[in-house]
């Protein structure tokens, strides 16, 4: 059984959908949180309503730690909903976020919550990642260390599953946005910048980020148009049109230029992490 704590000073929040064909990266996900060296945390896992035995097989694991707090949603409700449904449980003072084919570093939880102790004017801390895929690991990231407001016209400056958030900031803007399909972290990190809530990356790895090379190619375009939505509204919300007027097609112009090009594009800049460790690729995915 885990070290369970009467109140725990983080909480981790995932959300899980029909994770059975990729077993092996959910269980490794997983494991690299209740492995960690920090100890105090609550490990909350919220399945979204899967059609296989993704909540079954979790339920299992969670028998053997009581860690892990485990919600299902009835019907299929998408990640915002979901995440929310964590935030409306958790204990935490912080929230630290996972995804469910990712990996934790051992100590990430406990240099985030130092992070955090140390300096109380940031309320949410994220950090660098190594990229890894099928494959296996074929990139590093080097973010921003400490994002403005301007540097969200790019994109959303933090890797979701690398972050801890101040829990009492999450809660006084309401949470994740129910209404967003994607993109709902860079939503919710442009009204955190909006409200006067600052932002930091530790500059050390302290996760493997599970992202795909093709990415580009699969996106519908509808998840552009929305991306173009949440930008507009987001950037007047920072204060950052008209200039940000430019930003805000950047996702249909990625939709519309040919595949050829487009992929031309990101050989480029894929070359360019392997050979300089830049990070500049996530927004235009």
């Amino acid at each position: 059984m885990g070290n369970s704590e009467l109140s725990p000073r983080v909480s981790v929040i995932m959300g899980v959908y029909n994770a059975m064909g990729r077993k092996e990266q959910l269980l490794q996900s997983i494991h690299s949180i209740l492995n960690q060296n920090y100890k105090n945390f609550e490990f909350i896992i919220c399945d979204d309503c899967s059609e296989d035995d993704t909540c079954a097989f979790i339920k299992k694991i969670a028998e053997y730690d009581d860690r892990i707090v485990l919600l299902q949603n009835e019907r299929n409700m998408r990640l915002a909903f979901t995440l929310n449904r964590c935030l409306g449980v958790a204990r935490g003072e912080y929230i630290a976020r996972m995804d469910d084919d990712d990996v934790s570093y051992p100590d990430r939880l406990k240099k985030e919550v130092e992070f955090l102790d140390d300096n109380q004017e940031i309320s949410i801390v994220g950090s660098n990642a190594e990229y890894i895929d099928e494959t296996g690991v074929w990139g590093e990231s080097n973010e921003i260390r400490y994002p403005q407001k301007k540097d969200l016209l790019w994109g959303p400056c933090f890797i979701h599953p690398s972050v801890m958030m101040r829990k009492n900031a999450i809660d006084i803007l309401g949470g994740y946005n129910n209404s967003t399909r994607r993109g709902q972290d860079y939503e919710l990190w442009m009204r955190l910048y909006a409200a006067g809530y600052k932002g930091a990356n530790i500059a050390e790895k302290l996760l493997q980020y599970r992202w795909d090379k093709e990415a580009y190619k699969k996106r519908k375009f509808i998840y552009r148009i929305e991306e173009a939505k949440i930008r507009y509204k987001g950037f007047k919300k920072l204060g950052l049109h008209p200039r940000g007027l430019l930003f805000v097609i950047k996702p249909l112009l990625a939709g519309i230029i040919p595949n050829k090009i487009i992929r031309l594009i990101h050989e480029i800049i894929l070359s360019s992490i392997k050979n300089s460790n830049e990070n500049n690729i996530r927004g235009i995915k």
